[in-house]
């Protein structure tokens, strides 16, 4: 027997903390006494309705304003489910998936599974979303693309979560589609809390705006699954080789690296830029070098960098002789 579509946002919830081997919170098991309560169809007034719209339009709001947490894609699958919207809230149900997996917090088989059980649920709507979306989790752009077109047209926001997959969809088709990549970029504002925004458009784009965006991809999730890429990305951009990209450390990165030792007052928790500065010089290991050299000014980490700089060779000698002579 096929589960009601009304589980929908448990379900997605179940799988996430699941994932994460964190057992479900008691407002969790309460809205699965709730789901399993509710009648097979919701029946809501015009003024219901309305007060549901409002609601998207306030987390589409939060969102263009940088605001993304967990959770907030699925409550808004939920108002989704419950004004009717199916498609909307299959969408927005992977898109919390896609934003634990961008994080780090849950594996991408997670993520497949998710969408797997969601196939098991009633309604032609919602099989076909959720069919469109496992297509575009697996990378087979041309069925995702057919399957969202139908369901997430113009009419809808330029910048939902339907048409960022749409546009996603098209760069990996085609990477010299100008109008998908201006229509890409203009979304950015809403998108500035999740990864794999960043990871798409860093493969999409080149020169300095792929490295922008293969940055912020880093920024949003240091320890995600799109960092690793994104780093070989930004070492190509500036002339390394590739494999190098496992060195790199961003701007933001080095700071708080840098501000952790601090607070700790422990030089050693600067190792982990010792392979940044190694590299042939870049804008990174620039800054890197410059900004611990700052750090001499306390005996402490001057004595450290002079006792590394010996016991150290080639480049990275050089680099941290010269860091502590300060």
């Amino acid at each position: 027997m096929k589960i009601k579509f009304k589980t929908l946002s448990f379900l997605v919830l179940m799988m996430i903390f699941s994932a994460c081997g964190r057992e479900m919170p008691s407002q969790a098991e309460g809205l699965a006494a709730r789901t399993a309560a509710e009648p097979a169809a919701y029946r809501i007034s015009s003024a219901q309705s309305e007060d549901l719209l409002r609601s998207l339009d306030e987390f589409a709001a939060l969102e263009r304003a940088g605001s993304w947490f967990q959770g907030m894609a699925l409550t808004e699958s939920g108002i989704r489910e419950k004004a009717g919207d199916y498609a909307g809230a299959v969408a927005a149900a992977y898109k919390e998936l896609a934003w634990a997996y961008g994080k780090g917090l849950i594996q991408k088989d997670d993520v497949e599974l998710g969408i797997l059980s969601v196939l098991s649920l009633e309604g032609d709507e919602i099989t076909f979303a959720a069919a469109a979306v496992l297509a575009f989790i697996r990378g087979q752009w041309d069925e995702a693309a057919a399957g969202f077109e139908p369901l997430f047209n113009e009419l809808d926001e330029p910048d939902g979560f339907g048409r960022w997959m749409i546009l996603v969809c098209a760069l990996e088709k085609n990477r010299e589609n100008r109008r998908a990549a201006e229509a890409y970029k203009a979304i950015r504002a809403r998108y500035a809390q999740f990864p794999e925004y960043w990871y798409r458009g860093a493969r999409a784009f080149s020169g300095v705006v792929g490295a922008e965006y293969a940055e912020n991809c880093i920024n949003s999730a240091s320890q995600g699954p799109f960092s690793g890429e994104c780093r070989n990305i930004l070492a190509v951009f500036l002339g390394l080789k590739s494999e190098d990209g496992s060195s790199i450390k961003t701007k933001t990165e080095i700071e708080e690296n840098i501000s952790l030792s601090l607070n700790a007052g422990n030089p050693q928790l600067l190792d982990s830029l010792f392979p940044l500065i190694s590299l042939p010089d870049n804008p990174y290991t620039v800054y890197a070098v410059e900004t611990l050299r700052a750090l001499t000014s306390v005996q402490k980490y001057r004595d450290y960098f002079s006792e590394q700089a010996a016991s150290s060779r080639g480049r990275l000698a050089e680099r941290l002789s010269y860091i502590s002579r300060g």
